[in-house]
C-alpha cells in the first residue's frame, strides 16, 4: 500500500479513488468526442445524464456548469474539457471559476502577471 500524498490546498488530486468515483461522469464526457452525442446531450441533458448513470452530485455539477464541482465529483480535467466545449467555455473561463473571479478579472490578472 502506498503512502498517501499530502493534501494540496484548493486542489482535488485525480487518483484511483477519484477515477472510480467519476467513472460515469468521465465516460459521459468522453462520449462528447462525437458530435451526435453532443447534440443528444444538448437536446435532453437529464435523459443523457441518466443514460450514463450520473449520481446526484455529478448531475448537479453538470447543471451548474461548475468545473470545480465536477472535479470534486470525480471529473478528470481532460474529459471535462469535452463538456466545457459544448458551451464554448475555454481555459480562461475555467481559470476564472477556479479562482472565484470573473473571466475579465482573470484575464487582467494573467496580463498583469505577464508584465511583472
Amino acid at each position: 500500500m502506498s503512502t498517501p500524498l499530502p493534501p494540496i490546498p484548493g486542489t482535488t488530486p485525480f487518483d484511483g479513488e477519484q477515477a472510480q468515483k467519476g467513472y460515469a461522469l468521465n465516460k459521459m464526457c468522453f462520449s462528447f468526442n462525437e458530435e451526435a452525442n453532443r447534440n443528444a446531450f444538448v437536446a435532453d441533458e437529464e435523459g443523457y445524464m441518466r443514460r450514463y448513470g450520473l449520481n446526484e452530485q455529478q448531475a448537479a455539477a453538470i447543471r451548474a456548469r461548475n468545473v470545480l464541482q465536477l472535479i470534486a465529483a470525480g471529473g478528470n480535467a481532460y474529459y471535462l474539457a469535452k463538456f466545457a466545449g459544448i458551451f464554448k467555455l475555454d481555459m480562461q473561463d475555467i481559470g476564472a471559476q477556479q479562482t472565484g473571479m470573473t473571466k475579465e478579472q482573470f484575464k487582467a490578472k494573467l496580463v498583469a502577471a505577464n508584465h511583472s
